[in-house]
């Protein structure tokens, strides 16, 4: 990572793999352009608050940045709680049907076929409103994240070459292991610190960090790691990361849109333990009478048309488009299909969610609207997708007919 000036004003320096920052970030902004994905993503508990304000030694943005670069935390264990607002309105449950859909896919939980444990599904729910996570890790190959629901938990644990997913209300089981298939969790942000390290691979000269006081986060001294872009166009305002002053480890995270109001994702630690966690913790073994799904047999199992499908979804976003730089990017792509209706078409509250109708050079379209990600579907099927305000959406698509 090149320096970052050391009065915490100033530019930080590039991401030691910018273009691969910017593609992992396309890869999010690109489904949230799908209507039932981004449809999912409701709800909102207020944001955790912080206790006390300690007297720790200074440091600059670089040294923080370099701490968390070089925190080296293999064990520990806590409760760690995460709420998304994304100002979406209510559309009477209909978001859970098309998120179960559109995450597991051809044989997803339910009763088609598929596991309701199946990880790929059940922890898109993260996506959406507010959760109670357990969180316990002893070393790259030993961890497990339990969910917490009514009367009900998930849990996902890694052992070795197992992963085991076990969902106690339908008192179900999905199992696979590393050499069948690449582990679903590594892709679901579920602590601080898998959001914190996308995050600060989008730190180029772009954007300003700084530090920003003291907190106390779960019992524990932190500073505060500020990030926020220097563009105008982005509808994120600020990043804030509060480093644990011992470890480095980021013990909460917290996106605030540029429009201002509550945080659009807030994910801390209420509870955390850097002691080694029980062996105990990590063992697991199909309940008495539970359904067994085998990752292997999911595959096998799933309809040809699927699988067709998946490929055809593979093939468009091989023609993606990254349009911009830094918090700007805008990820494009052709469907080759129709644009969604206008507001006024839509009506109730779908019409609320979809906006107006745009004009521009392009042509006409519809503005898919959250108060982070905005999108733009123009009526021949074209998208235009980021964290950046309609009219910046409207002027990409304008350059790019």
């Amino acid at each position: 990572m090149a320096p970052i000036d050391s009065d915490d004003n100033t530019t930080a320096g590039a991401g030691e793999e910018p273009g691969g920052g910017r593609s992992r970030a396309a890869r999010y902004v690109v489904p949230v352009a799908v209507m039932g994905l981004a449809a999912a993503t409701i709800g909102l508990v207020p944001a955790l608050a912080d206790s006390g304000d300690p007297d720790l030694p200074k440091v600059t943005a670089e040294e923080l940045v370099q701490k968390i670069a070089e925190s080296d935390v293999q064990q520990l264990s806590g409760t760690v709680r995460i709420s998304t607002d994304l100002g979406l309105p209510d559309l009477g449950g209909l978001e859970s049907g098309m998120m179960s859909g559109m995450a597991g896919g051809p044989g997803g939980g339910g009763k088609d076929g598929g596991s309701s444990a199946d990880p790929s599904a059940k922890l898109t729910e993260l996506a959406s409103g507010s959760h109670t996570l357990r969180v316990a890790a002893d070393g790259p190959d030993r961890q497990k994240v339990s969910l917490l629901e009514d009367a009900a938990e998930y849990s996902l644990i890694h052992d070795g070459k197992d992963v085991w997913g076990y969902d106690s209300k339908s008192n179900e089981v999905y199992h696979s292991t590393q050499e069948g298939e690449e582990r679903p969790e590594k892709d679901v942000p579920a602590t601080p610190k898998d959001f914190a390290d996308q995050a600060l691979k989008a730190i180029d000269d772009t954007t300003s960090v700084k530090v920003a006081g003291t907190a106390q986060v779960a019992g524990r001294d932190a500073y505060r790691l500020v990030v926020e872009p220097r563009q105008k166009g982005s509808t994120v305002g600020a990043v804030t990361v509060a480093v644990d002053a011992e470890t480095g480890t980021p013990l909460k995270f917290t996106l605030t849109p540029a429009s201002g109001g509550a945080a659009v994702v807030d994910a801390g630690f209420t509870k955390v333990s850097f002691e080694k966690p029980d062996a105990s913790t990590f063992d697991f073994a199909p309940p008495k009478g539970a359904k067994v799904t085998e990752a292997d047999e999911k595959a096998a199992k799933a309809p040809e048309h699927g699988r067709k499908a998946e490929g055809d979804l593979a093939k468009e976003l091989d023609g993606l488009k990254v349009i911009g730089e830094g918090w700007n990017s805008i990820a494009a792509f052709d469907t080759g299909g129709q644009g969604l209706p206008t507001g006024a078409e839509a009506g109730g509250d779908l019409g609320g969610f979809l906006g107006d109708q745009v004009k521009g050079d392009f042509g006409s379209g519809t503005v898919f609207k959250t108060r982070l990600v905005n999108a733009l579907i123009t009526e021949d099927g074209k998208v235009y997708a980021g964290a950046v305000t309609k009219d910046a959406l409207v002027k990409a698509a304008d350059a790019a007919k």
